[in-house]
């Protein structure tokens, strides 16, 4: 069993589990922080979608370090 198994089978304690009003307001934070979210942070943009374009511009900064 990998590590990573292990660490999903144990429960987490209540005080560690994060509410979806602190999701939310982490997403926000990282929408804040991605050059294209900024043009548009007044809209209200799926969480999915702020993922996809923190993944891109992950993506796109290590190519400009190549």
């Amino acid at each position: 069993m990998s590590s990573r198994s292990r660490s999903r089978a144990r429960p987490s304690p209540a005080s560690a589990r994060i509410t979806d009003e602190q999701i939310g307001d982490l997403v926000s934070k990282l929408q804040a922080l991605l050059p294209e979210a900024r043009l548009r942070s007044s809209d209200r943009v799926p969480s999915a979608r702020v993922l996809q374009e923190t993944c891109s511009y992950i993506r796109s900064l290590h190519r400009e370090l190549k």
